[in-house]
């Protein structure tokens, strides 16, 4: 790995993590409820484009850099965890079931598509 891979991911890792602030909240100002909406879209549009990312033929570094500095620092899986522990914690059972199942359902239905779009092209 040469420093400009190294200082391409810092870059770009960083440029996801800001994405990820802005859509969650964007998302969580207009659902304004305690259900994660926010995160559910950060995850799904993530795996939308890691799926789409996958499918295409990139070069290793390329992938590394959108794979998995971009979309690895944009979507967050630990938010999803401590979200989905916070709701049974405020006994929002269902909520907190139907977090987990939609994340994992939409998230690989979403990641489908994007390999389908990819294929596409």
């Amino acid at each position: 790995m040469t420093v400009a891979i190294w200082a391409g991911v810092m870059l770009i890792g960083g440029l996801g993590s800001v994405a990820r602030f802005m859509v969650d909240r964007a998302v969580a100002r207009r659902a304004a409820r305690s259900f994660p909406f926010g995160t559910l879209a950060v995850n799904i549009s993530g795996a939308v484009l890691l799926g789409f990312v996958s499918g295409l033929t990139l070069s290793h570094h390329a992938a590394l850099l959108v794979g998995t500095a971009f979309v690895g620092a944009y979507t967050t899986f630990s938010t999803w965890m401590l979200e989905t522990q916070r709701l049974t914690e405020e006994r929002q059972i269902w909520p907190a079931i139907a977090n987990l199942v939609a994340s994992v359902v939409l998230g690989v239905a979403a990641a489908m598509l994007g390999q389908w779009i990819a294929g596409l092209l």
